[in-house]
């Protein structure tokens, strides 16, 4: 091992020898061990949600025929119950919102919760299932751009790079379908909703925290439901559903939204908009998995190849960034710049 460097300054009565110790290899590669397994841990909740999310595909098949507004009220509502009895378990602090927040939790109900909904179930009427799920699956690329700005930040090239690259693994994985100009439309505003979900999420997750825009978003997303079960449906249509469509909902209620919206949120608020956005790729890789488990059969070519683009674009676009050594940080406190390698 080499000998560190000293440097010597000049004073008024004579000369002061300092030294400056370099870092040594072992503890640049301890530091950089260490950050990378951070960043790995932040990322770890919103891979968990994205791959609950995309187990509610199969899921959700059981409620083609359900009413929809009656039916994700009581989902929504449920959840809602779930998150304040596991908040006031956990002693998690749920904060009051103010003055703007009001707008920015609403805008997450109408938009992700409510509208998002509306876009999928209407959208399938005039397109085959796949246009709207390669639309949805195109949400990494708009957050990338529009996170950072919200965040105050410029976009990272490398989220930006690699954002096609996970969109077009999940299109191998989703397939295509046909679709006429009203199944555009609808699958449009379901890519809206979708990035609007994190999106109106960032100005309120530094006051509230993934508690508090869950909980709050969650009991507004299902007040504002069941105004439209009153006016669209009944109250009463909530009768009508089978056993299946009950476990269905409480497997929504549950997993899909009190404990998935915790997971991506907690993510979306330790590595920013941007590069969580690169993790719904999973969902697509979920929904494939999840369609094995329950006997769609083994996947084709297709899928397999875009399961490998997904994963390179997420090797790609997560890379941990490489932080200053604290032989940078010494070197810029005496006034000089690091020396080049």
């Amino acid at each position: 091992m080499q000998t560190p460097p000293a440097s010597t300054t000049e004073s008024g009565s004579g000369t002061a020898l300092t030294t400056v110790t370099a870092p040594t290899a072992s503890a640049t590669t301890a530091s950089a061990a260490t950050a990378g397994s951070t960043a790995f841990r932040d990322l770890v909740p919103g891979i968990a949600g994205m791959a609950l999310v995309g187990s509610s595909v199969t899921v959700s098949r059981a409620l083609a025929d359900a009413p929809l507004f009656a039916t994700q009220a009581v989902r929504y509502a449920a959840a809602a119950l779930l998150l304040f009895a596991l908040a006031r378990a956990a002693r998690v602090p749920l904060h009051r919102p103010r003055g703007r927040e009001w707008l920015w939790l609403a805008g997450i109900a109408a938009t992700g919760l409510v509208l998002f909904n509306v876009a999928v179930v209407r959208g399938v009427a005039h397109a085959e299932p796949a246009v709207i799920a390669v639309a949805v699956a195109s949400v990494p690329i708009l957050l990338g751009l529009l996170g950072p700005f919200l965040e105050g930040r410029r976009p990272s090239r490398r989220v930006l790079l690699a954002a096609p690259v996970v969109v077009a693994g999940a299109v191998l994985v989703e397939g295509t379908g046909r679709t006429d100009a009203a199944g555009v439309a609808w699958a449009a505003l379901a890519l809206g909703c979708e990035a609007a979900f994190t999106l109106l999420a960032v100005p309120v997750l530094r006051r509230h925290g993934a508690w508090g825009v869950s909980v709050h978003a969650v009991w507004l997303g299902a007040l504002m439901l069941t105004g439209l079960t009153v006016v669209f449906e009944s109250p009463a249509a909530v009768a009508s559903l089978g056993r299946p469509q009950w476990v269905a909902a409480g497997y929504l209620a549950v997993m899909v939204t009190a404990v998935a919206f915790l997971l991506w949120y907690r993510t979306v608020a330790a590595v920013g908009a941007g590069r969580a956005g690169l993790l719904t790729g999973v969902a697509p890789l979920a929904a494939a998995g999840a369609g094995v488990v329950t006997g769609s059969g083994v996947p084709g070519s297709a899928v397999w190849l875009g399961l490998l683009v997904v994963i390179a674009g997420l090797a790609a676009g997560l890379r941990p960034d490489r932080t200053p050594g604290p032989g940078a940080r010494a070197s810029r406190t005496d006034g000089r710049a690091p020396a080049s390698p």
